[in-house]
């Protein structure tokens, strides 16, 4: 699988804000790849703002469509208002490992349910607009016994081929490279056996490789 993520992390979050009717509504987004990264998020925000009326959140810790490492809070706010509409956004934006704070600092105006809902929404995806990115694929790792000979040769044809290599164990018989396979590509060696002429094993090792 592959997907965009932040490039942000939680000590440098990207954000954005806007004004509805005398309301700051600031969002804080950033790359939280675990429950945990997103704590340290809104830490940093409550930290930042502590005389905020609400800091509202949202966040999915996993990939684009993950079920169970997501979260939203409408700290205060009406129910409904605040932390779904964020969440809404973040579902919609095709991104993963992501986390989002609104913080709201009230102007005075009341803005019923639906108006705190469409101000909290935009100002997720104002936010989301501007933020810097990066591509995520998911990798698994496979290990791949050569000759010393065939090593240089194996190693420019997985670079071709996006397919990094990620260790390197000799001995005195040669090498075996340890690569990071796509996990949405077929795992079939005979390309590279072909690059070789001669034919290689590929084994599955038991550790993810994503990076």
């Amino acid at each position: 699988m592959r997907y965009f993520i932040p490039r942000p992390a939680p000590d440098s979050p990207h954000y954005a804000e806007i004004d509805v009717e005398k309301s700051r509504f600031i969002a804080w987004l950033c790359h939280t790849p675990t429950p945990g990264d997103f704590d340290t998020l809104l830490a940093a925000a409550k930290s930042a703002h502590p005389g905020a009326s609400h800091h509202c959140t949202a966040f999915i810790a996993g990939p684009p469509g993950e079920q169970q490492d997501i979260g939203f809070s409408d700290d205060g706010e009406p129910g409904g208002t605040a932390g779904r509409p964020m969440y809404q956004v973040l579902d919609g934006s095709g991104l993963g490992e992501l986390g989002c704070v609104v913080i709201r600092y009230f102007g005075g105006t009341k803005l019923g349910t639906g108006g705190l809902a469409r101000a909290y929404a935009q100002a997720v995806s104002t936010a989301l607009e501007s933020l810097p990115t990066r591509e995520v694929v998911e990798r698994d790792a496979y290990t791949l016994r050569l000759d010393f000979a065939q090593e240089a040769e194996a190693r420019a044809w997985c670079s071709d081929n996006d397919i990094p290599v990620t260790g390197a164990d000799y001995d005195g018989e040669g090498v075996c490279l340890t690569l990071a396979w796509p996990r949405d590509a077929a795992v079939d060696p005979a390309p590279l056996e072909n690059r070789l002429k001669a034919g290689v094993t590929l084994t599955a090792a038991t550790q993810d490789a994503t990076p």
